[in-house]
């Protein structure tokens, strides 16, 4: 999916041509050995404007905070606190029609991840659980438009939207991100200015976070 803009997600790829200070948010899953993977980056078309910039960094910071926050014995509801706490402070809403889900051999299925506050009994996390935390923050109302294609949604008063996704894998020592970033991957200026986490994130794990030191050391000289 290609999502530019106003489009929440599920953007269908068309003959549109993107302009300078468009953001777009490209949704790629992949089917392997019988099991699915499922993640989504944000990019920039030349120059993004002060809110957008501001929209693209609060939106990544929530979304780290909220992997920040996963471990072996904690509630799948809490993730959606501490991503509406942080954006509703900077002045954005979080899309409530959509939700992260749990992942593996089948593409969408329990647990529901709600990126907002809510008291919903989805369990606990455990090793070997995977699932997909993928905020969709908006710079205006969170409320959902559908277009007659009954498949791509954007926010009814046009105002832009955000969304990163990972795939997440719980350890007995964390969590990592199977569909983490390699040694080719760009790095972004919300990755380089977090002051949730600087560079890319990987994980908590001790591995995670070793190779994560390795390649951020590397892509941020680069930058």
């Amino acid at each position: 999916c290609t999502s530019v803009n106003e489009v929440i997600c599920h953007g269908i790829p068309d003959d549109r041509k993107l302009q300078d200070g468009d953001i777009i948010n490209l949704d790629i899953t992949c089917y392997l050995n019988g099991y699915h993977g499922d993640c989504s980056e944000m990019f920039v078309v030349g120059e993004p404007d002060d809110k957008a910039r501001k929209l693209l960094q609060t939106t990544y910071d929530s979304w780290v905070k909220a992997m920040e926050f996963v471990k072996q014995g904690n509630d799948y509801k809490d993730i959606g606190a501490i991503i509406e706490d942080h954006i509703t402070k900077r002045g954005f809403t979080t899309v409530k029609k959509f939700c992260g889900h749990g992942i593996g051999s089948v593409f969408h299925t329990n647990p529901n991840i709600f990126h907002y506050r809510n008291s919903e009994p989805n369990g606990q996390m455990a090793p070997g659980h995977t699932f997909t935390i993928e905020p969709m923050i908006c710079e205006g109302t969170a409320q959902c438009l559908t277009w007659p294609d009954q498949w791509t949604a954007t926010t009814q008063d046009g105002l832009r939207s955000a969304q990163f996704e990972h795939t997440l894998l719980v350890t007995p020592d964390g969590v990592e991100a199977l569909t983490g970033k390699i040694e080719t991957s760009p790095i972004q200026f919300w990755e380089r200015e977090s002051r949730v986490h600087k560079g890319i994130w990987l994980g908590t794990t001790p591995a995670a976070r070793s190779r994560e030191e390795d390649l951020n050391a590397s892509l941020i000289q680069e930058s």
